[in-house]
């Protein structure tokens, strides 16, 4: 009966280790969402930038119309209005490439957490699962365990009674 009890102590402790391992694990990815929070923060604040870029790119096309207007007089004019185009078209493509790419990492990202949310989900229920099983063995394990010393006090009184009977004969 010793063996039995502490066979039962060695599993609910086991059982209390996985469950806090479940737990770190938990806290872990919590942490990692936090991080992901912060990085999509990040992003918003680039993405309020490229607003800023935009309205400074609508200006530099406007200056360019002032340009045009005046290289109708003057060939240098031109050659800068020219040099001008080139970069802005330079620099809307980099801009083009540089915000397909955030949304490419935008959407992985997003994927990532919710593969993370799908993973905390999976553990929580199998935490739960698991707190129920063990639940109801122990709710076995002490229904026995009382059967157990019902039986042994039945036992110690028959014996006792036997002991008595032999000592009468």
């Amino acid at each position: 009966m010793e063996a039995g009890f502490s066979e039962m102590r060695n599993e609910l402790q086991s059982r209390d280790a996985l469950w806090r391992r479940i737990q770190l694990e938990c806290q872990q990815l919590h942490t990692e969402l936090l991080k992901i929070g912060e990085y999509k923060d990040m992003q918003e604040i680039q993405i309020k930038h490229q607003s800023s870029c935009v309205q400074l790119t609508e200006q530099l096309e406007n200056k360019n119309t002032e340009l045009l207007l005046l290289a109708q007089s003057q060939e240098h004019q031109r050659e800068e209005l020219n040099k001008i185009r080139n970069h802005l078209y330079r620099e809307e493509q980099s801009h083009r490439s540089e915000q397909e790419r955030m949304k490419t990492e935008i959407s992985d990202l997003t994927e990532e957490l919710h593969q993370k949310e799908i993973t905390i989900a999976t553990i929580m229920e199998k935490a739960s699962l698991l707190e129920r099983q063990l639940k109801m063995e122990l709710e076995i394990k002490d229904k026995l365990l009382a059967k157990q010393q019902l039986l042994d006090f039945r036992y110690r009184v028959i014996k006792s009674e036997n002991t008595h009977l032999k000592e009468m004969v």
